[in-house]
This record gives C-alpha cells, structure tokens and sequence, in this order.
C-alpha cells in the first residue's frame, strides 16, 4: 500500500493534545516521519519528558493511522520531548523555574523540593536545586553533603561557582558557604544578595527545570527571586490542618500578587495521612482529609497529589538519600507522579503565556 507524509500528517491532525487542546500536527510535535513500504515511522515530540499522557497520546497516534490510512500499516512512534520554555529566565541557560513554597515552617517544603528536584531527573530532565532557605538550608543534609564546598573557576575575570552534583542534579545551598555549628545573623540586603548569587554566579550549564527551595512564609527572599527572575511557577506545600491551610491561602495570595504574579502550578498536600509499612493498603488521616484538594477547588487551582505521612521519609532524608531514589519504595510513585503533574502543569502554563503573546502580536 502506497501512503504519503501528507497522508499521514492529516491522519495525526486528528490527535489532540489533551492539556494543551490543540492537534498535534498544528503544535508541530509530529517530526521524522519516515516510510517505506508497509512500514511507517515518526516522533512525537512531547512539551515534558515527564509527561503523563504519553501513553494515552502514543495510543491515539496508533489509533489514527489504522483509522484514517489503514490497520495493516507497521508503526513504530518514537516518544521524546523537548521541554518548553515561556521566558527568559534571567538565568542563562536554564529554561524553567520553578519555586516550592509554604505559608508556614514544619510543613516539608525541603522535603517535597528534594524529591521533586529528583523525580523531574528520573524522567530524563536536566535538574538543578536552589536551596534559598537562607536561614535553615536542609539540602546539604538531605543530599549527604555536609562539610561540600563548590568549586570556582574563573570565566572572562569573573569567578563562576560551579554547583555540586549528586544523583544526577545540580545543587547549590548557603549552606555550602557557611559553618553549619554557627548561626549567621543575616540583615534584609545581606539576604537579598546571598540569594542572587546563588543563581547569577554559578555556571548552570543547560537545564529544563531549576527548582527553588523557598524558606517558610512571604519575606525577603521570596520578593527576591520573584522579581529577580521570571519564576515559571509556584509549587506550595500544605499539610491538611487549618492552621496550616490558611497561611498556604496567605502564600498562594502572595504569589498572585500584581507585583509579583507568579503563576500557581498547583498545591501539594504532605503528611496527608499515615500508613504503616506492613499494612501499606491502610490510610490513617490523622490531620484531617481532604484540605488541600478543597483549597486547591476553592482558588481554582491544580491539586497536585497527596503525599502520606511515613517514617521512611525522613529517614532517608537524614541518611542523604532522599526516598525517590528507591525504586521499589511505597513512597517513589507518589512523588513521581507529583512531579509527573508539576511538569505537566509548567509546559500548560508555558503553552498559554505563548498564546497570549500571540494575540498581542497579531
């Protein structure tokens, strides 16, 4: 049977881009398609390659060509992506930024940070870490670093830090700098230019996603980064209790702030409920149900997934190896798909920034 590319690209037209709303052909992630004979190849060039619709598109493709051309057709779909980017960030090789924040300490922002920085990693994404919580940086423990000192080089006179890697991403952390036995009383503009270093003097290299672990509340640093750089989205973290929700609702009010305006890419509800390692089909709410997916409903934004209460968490935190490293860990698939659903939250948001500019265009 004789089949053209034409053919083919009017048959995958057909194949709608479930968050972005538009076919896949207009948003031009169809590429390399390639025919001989009775065998048909091509790519789908997806906006994440933590997307969690890859299969359900990979299907739809395959759906198409036996619907529109023909079922005996030999199809192979080779599923890869190339992250998006709505802006410059500012920082210069890096496409994305991404803030986790909290309206209040003890809620495990750093915690949802480490593993989110590290679940984006898992799916292929080049990674970096920021921990901005300039007064309590955690990231050189929860990475088994303590006492790391990054290394300097020199770039046209100017002296470039060149952030640690470990399990596969880049990270940066006051910490590193600082004498973790000493107390180091910062002042509001010492803060403001510790933080700008961490993004504007260290060498980056190329990556999708930096993500910024914020400190606990609305202060300085957050006024900071948001103006200093064109932050691609807000994750807050939120446990279930009141007390705890209002000051999320105060967080989330900052970011949307018209100085600031930071788009919300979702909340994520941790300590959502117990469940012991030997009864692991069991759910104790021991905070409270379902606060953090009613506040997402009632400021209409994306809830991001519940992450339960388990003693290995913070275990493996203290231990320097955060618990999404291991694979057959009860609590890797809840922060994959966390992060699975944050991905998918930036490429919409970047998607929908570049039709506004569209229409401001035209």
């Amino acid at each position: 049977m004789n089949i053209t590319k034409e053919q083919v690209l009017q048959a995958l037209g057909n194949v709608e881009e479930p968050d972005l709303k538009k076919d896949l052909v207009t948003l031009n992630m169809i590429q390399d398609v390639h025919i001989e004979d009775n065998r048909l190849s091509f790519s789908v060039i997806l906006t994440t390659p933590a997307c969690p619709l890859k299969a359900l598109i990979e299907n739809a493709c395959r759906n198409a060509i036996a619907h529109f051309i023909s079922k005996e057709i030999e199809v192979t779909v080779n599923m890869t992506s190339r992250v998006t980017s709505q802006k410059n960030t500012g920082v210069p090789g890096v496409k994305n930024i991404i803030a986790v924040a909290s309206g209040k300490g003890g809620v495990g922002k750093s915690t949802v940070s480490v593993n989110l920085a590290l679940a984006l990693s898992k799916t292929g994404a080049k990674v970096g870490l920021i921990d901005a919580d300039i007064y309590g940086p955690s990231i050189p423990i929860m990475f088994g670093l303590e006492g790391a000192r990054p290394k300097a080089s020199q770039d046209n006179g100017k002296t470039r830090i060149e952030p640690i890697e470990k399990y596969g991403i880049k990270l940066l952390s006051i910490g590193f700098f600082t004498d973790p036995n000493q107390p180091v009383p910062w002042r509001g503009p010492m803060v403001s230019t510790a933080v700008k270093q961490l993004f504007n003097d260290a060498d980056w290299g190329e990556l999708d996603y930096l993500v910024v672990d914020l400190p606990p509340g609305t202060g300085d640093i957050h006024i900071t980064v948001t103006q200093s750089f064109p932050v691609t989205g807000a994750v807050i973290v939120t446990t279930p209790q009141n007390v705890a929700l209002a000051d999320a609702k105060k967080g989330i009010g900052m970011f949307m702030m018209n100085a600031i305006n930071v788009p919300i890419l979702g909340i994520v509800e941790n300590m959502s409920y117990f469940t012991p390692i030997e009864l692991p089909d069991n759910k104790y709410y021991i905070f409270g149900q379902g606060g953090g997916q009613k506040l997402a409903s009632q400021l209409d934004v994306p809830f991001l997934g519940e992450i339960p209460l388990i003693k290995g968490i913070s275990d493996s935190g203290d231990a320097g190896k955060p618990i999404v490293l291991e694979d057959d860990s009860l609590m890797n698939g809840a922060f994959m798909e966390m992060a699975r659903r944050v991905a998918q939250q930036v490429s919409i948001s970047n998607a929908q920034v570049a039709n506004n500019s569209n229409v401001i265009n035209n």
